[in-house]
């Protein structure tokens, strides 16, 4: 059996070097929650075009929920600036707002609509359509608010 005295002289052999703190100013995501956003946007838009690329669908079909993909995420960004512009008081026009939900709403319609009636995709394809888009939205939102949030950070210095 060890004694305490003896650990307690082992924990003072043991060289410990000080934790080297990152700066961040204040406002500014973390490095890992940067890194997450943009390893989520990668895997949701990589995965579905990987899927898209191996489906034994005709090429209209693909280039169907290929620009799906790309309206959905330009319309999620979009939404995201318009409602952030707003909160910050940065004059937004309704029609822009407006537009922004509206092309959102219609994005994430036609990929239900088209997985829906895909005749040729069985359910799990569907199913992993739908995850990676939803997947792809979410990320894009957060990676352009964390471009945001750093941006305004280093501006108040």
């Amino acid at each position: 059996m060890m004694s305490n005295e003896h650990e307690v002289s082992l924990d003072k052999d043991v060289e410990r070097k000080p934790k080297v703190k990152v700066e961040r100013k204040e406002g500014e995501p973390t490095s890992a929650f940067k890194g997450a956003s943009w390893g989520a946007l990668l895997v949701g838009v990589s995965g579905y075009l990987i899927g898209l690329f191996n489906a034994g669908m005709e090429l209209n079909e693909k280039g169907y929920y290929f620009a799906v993909l790309v309206f959905g995420l330009y319309a999620a960004v979009s939404l995201q600036k318009a409602v952030r512009d707003r909160e910050e008081d940065i004059p937004v026009t309704n029609i822009y707002y407006g537009i922004s939900w509206f092309a959102l709403i219609v994005s994430i319609s036609l990929m239900a609509i088209g997985l829906y009636n895909a005749g040729s995709i069985v359910l799990s394809e569907k199913g992993f359509y739908g995850m990676s888009f939803v997947l792809s939205i979410f990320a894009a939102i957060t990676v352009q608010k964390n471009i945001r949030d750093t941006q305004r950070a280093k501006e108040r210095d």
